[in-house]
């Protein structure tokens, strides 16, 4: 009888309202049928209601004690799906957890990572730490970091980016592609490249670009540095002795 209600309550509530709010509303529902069911239960077979609550308040003033954290997820779980910082479907990343936002119960937000991984966030994390929502719109930026040698041409390379860009079926015209030349280090020169594109298209997009930076640059003989290590063997190898000036004029 309670598993049908609570399959009336969702039937109910299919398509009106939002599928985060639709699975609390259906919980909550399934739990006070539960709750009304024992009671009667209980009732038939003769126990007195009064007698219950009394033991009941007694038991409630002691596992309150023990329950701040369970309201606190609840209350959490309520500003949560009244705020709507993310929808069950969406990809967030929160407390060092990337994932798919599976479920937001009465406790706790549900999601399931990129490798098929369960991880579960009580709602009071969810509201005291950062979220970021990585599907909340439907355009997102691939930047890329590159670096090219100070013998390089930047001028050239920079127009190389632009051809990427402009080539690029997956990317988007407007907004623009950014290329900026951000700073000369050690090793040579820092730049930012980034495309928008569909969200949904952002790992293809971002791969694409990677594939034809890679082909662009070694057809034009643009050379990315890379860190190099120097090793000596034999004479050149041996430590170099060091003498006091002083004493070996003497």
């Amino acid at each position: 009888m309670v598993v049908l209600f609570k399959k009336l309550i969702k039937k109910l509530l299919h398509n009106k309202l939002s599928p985060q709010s639709e699975q609390l509303v259906t919980r909550f529902a399934y739990y006070i049928a539960v709750l009304i069911l024992v009671v009667n239960v209980l009732n038939e077979l003769g126990f007195k209601l009064s007698a219950l609550l009394g033991a009941a308040g007694v038991l409630g003033i002691a596992v309150g004690f023990a329950s701040q954290t369970s309201v606190s997820n609840i209350i959490s779980g309520i500003f949560l799906i009244s705020e709507k910082p993310f929808v069950v479907g969406d990809l967030i990343e929160v407390d060092g957890s990337l994932g798919v936002v599976d479920s937001i119960d009465l406790l706790s937000l549900k999601m399931k990572t990129s490798d098929n991984r369960y991880v579960r966030v009580p709602n009071e994390t969810m509201i005291k730490t950062q979220v970021i929502n990585l599907t909340r719109y439907p355009t997102r930026r691939a930047n890329i970091g590159l670096k090219i040698a100070y013998k390089e041409n930047l001028s050239l390379v920079l127009k190389l980016l632009a051809e990427v860009a402009e080539s690029e079926p997956l990317a988007l015209k407007d907004p623009a592609p950014l290329i900026v030349a951000d700073k000369f280090d050690d090793s040579g020169i820092d730049i930012l490249f980034g495309v928008w594109g569909h969200t949904k298209d952002l790992v293809k997009l971002k791969t694409s670009l990677m594939v034809r930076i890679q082909e662009s640059f070694s057809k034009n003989n643009v050379e990315i540095p890379f860190p190099h290590i120097s090793l000596y063997a034999g004479e050149d190898s041996k430590p170099i002795k060091i003498t006091n000036e002083g004493s070996a004029s003497k």
